[in-house]
């Protein structure tokens, strides 16, 4: 899942405009749709049939409550440009500030980047090099991307956008061509014919079993709120751009997905040889030219993606390592202002799941669960966050309390979705490696806050503190860094 930065070496953000509603959701749309994206859409709609569309929306429903929860906590503090590091800060402490942002923002990116390269690798693979191993294709990006970032060059800040209209676009079309049955016939299917009953897919638990994989699809709407003080009238802007992304996102989707199902079997959906079911129904509904349309746009979207998951991994390392959070050799940039051991570290990360067998094209839906849950895992706590500030600034305005039901539902569905990841021996699989890795991460957390930030962990800052440490950031024009949570080692 991409993550944009839009800071220059003053700290200050690069777009100096207005922003307007659309923009909003533009920003909110280019940030959630990725690569993996599609992969999921394909191998829910072949898990469940078009019963995948009520997870979808059941989503959607969720990550509109974390949407408020996020609006609110933009409302309490305005100068935040970080977001969840410094929200968490505030309502829980540094102990969950540092978990929320290496769950969410390092160990999901890790993971994520490691599933959208193994994708880069495979589809090229398919189109150009058949014979060459798919993890000597990935590590060459790999090494690509790190000389690339390595230099300072932001080589493909210029076609961000682009790639971000010609997938979206690319999505609305194809999803048109097959919804109405256009394209090559004699692939066409009878849905109905297979179409799985209500009870075949587990009933009402089959389908909110799969909304873990669908969560992936509306992943990271949090993300405007770097762009918030850069929006006319974020007030009103910064919910209601996440909702409306969120709609946009889950009508092209289902428009898509149903699409799908009218070219690919479900089974074939499902059990996609190379983990690609989007190329797979390209080539049904186009043929040859199908391949190659949906194939380019695969590439693209996800070198866009790797490309800005490895600035803005990097530089929330180097604001971390700032704020006293991680070592300090993570704030040390070279001669480029580049990050450069940030760069290096996510480098050997996500180069060693590559070679392990763990960015095999079969794992891409394994990693993706896999990242779900470490985000899941955040959105928890910034849920508990929005209903702990209430208790302790209740007389702060605030809109749409409605009482905590939507953070109460939140926090229960997310945590659904976490126990119910996937089934049989995947799950188990799932909970091995987020268990290894949340046991490293609490016991690293819980040494660096005692022996090295020596502060109390569980300790929240003064929330009027933390939006007042953001603004002189600001002022003072030093190095801001999203996520990165403000005043840590000073208290």
């Amino acid at each position: 899942m991409g993550l944009r930065i839009f800071l220059s070496e003053g700290g200050k953000t690069m777009q100096q405009k207005k922003l307007g509603l659309f923009s909003a959701i533009s920003i909110n749309v280019g940030l959630i749709v990725a690569t993996s994206c599609l992969v999921s859409l394909g191998t829910g709609m072949g898990s469940i049939g078009r019963w995948f569309i009520i997870p979808l929306f059941l989503v959607v429903i969720l990550n509109s409550f974390i949407g408020l929860s996020f609006a609110e906590l933009n409302q309490l503090m305005p100068e935040v440009d970080g977001g969840t590091g410094q929200y968490l800060l505030a309502g829980m402490g540094p102990m969950a500030s540092m978990m929320g942002n290496l769950s969410a923002y390092v160990i999901t990116q890790i993971l994520s980047l490691t599933a959208e390269i193994t994708l880069c690798g495979t589809v090229i693979k398919q189109l150009f090099f058949p014979n060459v191993d798919n993890r000597i294709i990935s590590l060459i990006l790999l090494v690509a991307f790190l000389f690339v970032n390595m230099k300072g060059v932001e080589l493909f800040a210029k076609v961000q956008d682009l790639v971000v209209i010609l997938l979206v676009g690319s999505m609305v079309l194809l999803g048109f061509i097959s919804f109405f049955k256009l394209g090559d016939p004699s692939h066409l299917i009878d849905y109905k014919e297979s179409a799985p009953t209500f009870k075949q897919i587990g009933g009402v638990k089959g389908i909110i079993d799969n909304m873990a994989l669908a969560f992936w699809l509306f992943i990271g709407v949090e993300f405007i709120i770097p762009q918030a003080k850069n929006l006319k009238n974020p007030k009103r802007d910064v919910l209601l751009s996440m909702i409306l992304a969120l709609l946009l996102l889950f009508g092209v989707q289902a428009f898509l997905g149903t699409g799908m199902t009218n070219y690919v079997s479900l089974k074939g959906l499902a059990n996609d040889p190379d983990s690609t079911p989007h190329i797979t129904f390209a080539i049904k509904l186009l043929g040859t030219p199908g391949k190659i349309w949906m194939g380019v746009i695969t590439i693209l979207a996800g070198i866009s993606t790797v490309n800005t998951g490895y600035a803005s991994l990097s530089k929330i390392m180097q604001g971390m390592a700032e704020a006293g959070m991680v070592p300090k050799v993570f704030a040390k940039t070279n001669k480029n202002n580049s990050a450069y051991v940030g760069l290096l570290f996510l480098s050997v990360a996500v180069g060693i799941m590559v070679v392990s067998g763990l960015g095999s094209a079969s794992a891409v839906t394994f990693l993706i669960l896999s990242g779900s849950c470490f985000w899941l895992f955040t959105y928890c706590l910034v849920h508990i966050s929005v209903l702990v500030l209430r208790k302790r600034y209740p007389d702060r305005p605030r809109k749409f309390t409605m009482k905590g039901i939507p953070q109460i539902i939140g926090i229960i569905g997310n945590v659904y979705m976490i126990a119910n990841i996937s089934t049989g021996a995947d799950r188990i699989k799932i909970y091995e490696l987020c268990g290894i890795l949340f046991l490293v991460l609490v016991t690293y957390c819980a040494i660096w806050i005692k022996f090295v930030m020596k502060v109390k962990p569980f300790a929240p800052m003064d929330m009027d503190e933390v939006n007042r440490e953001a603004l002189n950031y600001e002022k003072d024009e030093l190095p801001v860094s999203v996520n990165m949570p403000a005043g840590v080692a000073r208290q």
